[in-house]
């Protein structure tokens, strides 16, 4: 007989999740079935699969191991740390505030009572250029470009030329598109191990406010950043090289749970 997962499913402004209470550590990490279970067809449906484990660190909640819908375990995903602490508070391991580990290191959050999810990212101190975009890790490695028509633009197609391009083909970038519209700061995602675009994607959002910033596209801050699935918010301090004490602040929801036949 087959045998039954249990799990759950989260989105942070439509960047969706698979979630699993991995504490024991009875779910093993295979490829084939961690992408089965993000495929929309054939699976749950999901842009990327999160394990929950316990950290071997006393000070640490709780250890996050990200997953990207191809299968393979990825670098950081911001929605998915937002997503995650939901999570946790959902599963009556932490209150209103925490810190857990993740592949780029820890990361303190804050929710709030509407499940609003303020999760600190890394700081980002290298800033590179590649043509007229910039270059920037935010705990994922993202390209951002400026477009004129962000809404008619073909974002598979686009990302994953430069994706896929002979600068970026071994490792593999994110592309984030971003326009300014009416004093609003708007952004397109491609996403790498996804090989689509996404509704919304954190380390991609962060790096956009970084760059946006730097190139002085906008000059507030926070920023306030529309993605596809919905709004997001970053503020951080100007560090002498780079930024520091970066946050990425937005909603998150506990969508549906149940057992999958594995």
């Amino acid at each position: 007989m087959p045998s039954e997962l249990k799990f759950y499913k989260y989105q942070g402004t439509g960047n969706d999740f698979v979630m699993i209470d991995n504490q024991t550590n009875h779910f093993k990490y295979d490829t084939k079935l961690i992408n089965r279970l993000c495929d929309r067809k054939f699976g749950i449906g999901a842009d990327g699969l999160i394990c929950l484990e316990s950290s071997t660190e006393s000070h640490v909640d709780f250890k996050m191991v990200y997953f990207n819908a191809d299968g393979k375990e990825s670098s950081m995903c911001g929605n998915g740390g937002r997503c995650i602490v939901a999570f946790a508070k959902f599963l009556n391991l932490i209150e209103n505030k925490c810190v857990f580990e993740a592949i780029d290191g820890l990361h303190e959050a804050f929710i709030d009572a509407d499940m609003n999810v303020e999760l600190r990212m890394k700081d980002v101190s290298d800033i590179g250029h590649f043509n007229e975009s910039l270059v920037l890790d935010t705990g994922s490695p993202h390209l951002i470009k400026t477009v004129d028509d962000l809404r008619n633009l073909n974002v598979k197609e686009e990302g994953s030329k430069i994706r896929y391009s002979e600068h970026f083909k071994r490792d593999g970038i994110n592309v984030n598109f971003i326009q300014l519209k009416d004093q609003k700061l708007y952004i397109r995602t491609y996403e790498r191990g996804v090989e689509d675009e996404t509704l919304s994607c954190g380390t991609g959002v962060t790096a956009a406010a970084l760059a946006s910033f730097e190139h002085q596209i906008v000059k507030a801050n926070p920023i306030h950043l529309k993605t596809q699935g919905g709004d997001l918010k970053v503020k951080f301090d100007k560090a002498e090289v780079g930024y520091k004490n970066i946050w990425l602040i937005g909603p998150t929801q506990q969508v549906f749970k149940g057992e999958f036949l594995c």
